[in-house]
């Protein structure tokens, strides 16, 4: 009787040890760490009428979609699974030339459903005849930047930031901050060829 008393003390008191009243909190949903390339940048000079700086860690790729047209690209950053969709409009008439203008403010406030806030911003350049809107859109939405640009007479070209990811902006806020300064970029070394 004597041995199992000292084994069921041990027991009893190797269970009381290994009981900690501390309770227990599950730990918040952690994002990895993100690695940006550093800055540089390359120029696109093509056989369209346009010329721009863009990223060299981006690969600018012809799109390929049904329905496209010359000079439209997807600026793609493969490293966080996004990309600009840029097109091109060879503008004929001032209806055509308004009625691209009211489509890329639709496009812009389609999203205004999840949205917490789309800003504007008028892009002027007139010494390059560069002129334009830049739409911040934030928010859990499919486009967090759109933008325009125009001679105002017969160039439209048009860009838009998606993510191949479902939109969940406090994950993807600090890569948005990163290709905004692209895109920021990309504007101010833009410019028509005639």
């Amino acid at each position: 009787m004597k041995r199992y008393f000292f084994l069921y003390f041990f027991i009893g008191l190797l269970a009381l040890s290994a009981c900690n009243s501390s309770s227990y909190t599950p730990k918040p949903r952690g994002y990895f760490k993100i690695d940006f390339p550093a800055k540089a940048y390359e120029v696109y000079d093509q056989n369209c009428p346009f010329s721009f700086e863009y990223p060299k860690y981006a690969v600018l790729v012809p799109d390929s979609s049904r329905g496209t047209q010359p000079c439209w690209y997807n600026l793609a950053f493969p490293q966080f699974n996004g990309r600009i969709h840029l097109t091109y409009y060879d503008v004929s008439s001032k209806k055509e030339y308004e009625n691209l203008i009211e489509d890329a403010r639709t496009f812009a406030f389609k999203h205004t459903v999840k949205a917490n806030a789309i800003d504007q911003k008028v892009i002027n350049y007139p010494e390059k005849k560069v002129y334009g809107i830049y739409y911040s859109i934030d928010g859990n939405t499919a486009s967090s930047v759109q933008f325009f640009l125009t001679d105002s007479t017969k160039h439209y070209f048009r860009g838009a930031l998606y993510f191949n990811e479902r939109p969940q902006y406090d994950s993807i806020q600090p890569v948005v901050n990163f290709i905004k300064k692209d895109i920021d970029r990309m504007i101010s070394t833009f410019k028509w060829k005639n």
